[in-house]
């Protein structure tokens, strides 16, 4: 099926050029950053993880959302996902090649990484981490090509698959589960050591990346002659609309028992976040502006004429995408670190070379999501006519 990726429309080939030209600039920024190591990011002894864990934060999140599609249709034989179930499997692909690579650039020494498998350390939350983003790619891998391989023949899957499926459900929760006990495991970060950090990752997973895939179906419905069904995409904003609900509200109970509990190593990574502490504030503009696009998509979701008019939409979608990525990225990660344990403000900004090979992952994702979709799109189109 990979000769469908290899002819298309100007459009498609100038999307794939867009896409390595960042590649390039991306890989040639992490040479210099190879040869002359983290100092060249904004990264300290006090602030170790910035923007390239953030993105893998995020990311996680895009890539365990696919189950709120594979669930319904083939758990409970919700027909109207049935066109919607390759889109996410395959956008859920890309995902986790991204939060890989920015593991991989985060390390500094990227030998190092073998480390992890070559010195096994069970007691290791990030070795278990990195275990279960390589098997969920292996699933979502297989899953995609038996399925779509099947429907491409006009047949039935395979009977073996359907556990693997099953499988696949509880193993994207586990994902971005591990993810989140990277954080509330650190005694000494009482920002992060909060019970329901898993649930906040999952309900913000499950509105950032069926927001993502609506986007993308969005997309394909204009470009293409494939449409994914408007009746899907109307149900599935309603789980992004609960989902929100749901990140906003575990939001504001960790807001409550931080300020009622008047606890002040939990109130004062709060207070930077949203007033900033000794005149340094860098984070405030970036949460006021998460907060407002919360609201913005909230009421955008939770009200049905807006729901589902043609512009309320999309705009809704792009707002829960921004809040959440400011949300669970860059404040999430940084905050943890600041104040720092003797509570000293050192404040972190990503530098233009961080952001640039940021840029080229993210042109990675894009350019396999893009031959990806291609591939699925040609053949749903074929299928069609």
């Amino acid at each position: 099926m990979i000769e469908k990726a290899l002819s298309g429309s100007p459009k498609y080939w100038a999307l794939i050029f867009f896409w390595l030209v960042f590649m390039g600039l991306g890989a040639f920024a992490f040479l210099g950053q190879y040869q002359d190591g983290l100092q060249v990011t904004g990264l300290s002894r006090d602030v170790p993880w910035g923007f390239y864990i953030a993105q893998l934060t995020f990311l996680v999140g895009i890539a365990a959302s696919a189950v709120m599609v594979v669930l319904p249709y083939y758990l409970h034989d919700y027909k109207a996902f049935g066109k919607l179930a390759i889109l996410g499997e395959f956008l859920a692909i890309p995902a986790v090649l991204m939060c890989m690579l920015f593991v991989l650039v985060d390390m500094g020494q990227t030998a190092r990484i073998a480390n992890m498998f070559i010195y096994i350390t069970p007691n290791s939350v990030m070795f278990w981490d990195a275990s279960v983003l390589m098997g969920y790619l292996g699933l979502n891998i297989v899953i995609s090509q038996v399925t779509f391989g099947a429907e491409r023949k006009g047949i039935a899957p395979p009977k073996w698959i359907r556990p693997i499926i099953i499988l696949s459900i509880p193993w994207a929760v586990s994902i971005h589960t591990v993810t989140a006990f990277l954080y509330s495991g650190h005694a000494a970060r009482p920002f992060w050591m909060s019970a329901i950090l898993a649930p906040r990752f999952l309900a913000s997973a499950f509105a950032a990346g069926p927001a993502l895939l609506i986007l993308l179906c969005l997309v394909v419905r204009k470009q293409t002659k494939y449409d994914p069904g408007m009746k899907a995409l109307h149900k599935l904003s309603e789980i992004v609309a609960y989902a929100m609900a749901a990140s906003v509200f575990f939001i504001l109970l960790e807001i409550f028992t931080v300020f009622y509990s008047g606890i002040p190593e939990h109130i004062h990574h709060f207070q930077y976040m949203y007033m900033g502490i000794d005149g340094k504030a860098a984070l405030a503009p970036w949460m006021w502006t998460s907060s407002v696009l919360a609201i913005v998509a909230l009421v955008l979701l939770l009200v049905p004429r807006y729901r589902k008019s043609r512009m309320g939409l999309p705009i809704a979608c792009v707002a829960t995408i921004a809040s959440l990525w400011i949300e669970k990225g860059m404040s999430l990660v940084v905050a943890g670190f600041v104040p720092n344990p003797l509570g000293q403000v050192i404040e972190y900004m990503p530098t233009g070379q961080e952001l640039m090979i940021s840029f080229g992952i993210y042109a990675f994702g894009g350019l396999v999501l893009t031959v990806l979709y291609k591939v699925a799109i040609s053949v749903r189109e074929g299928l069609q006519g």
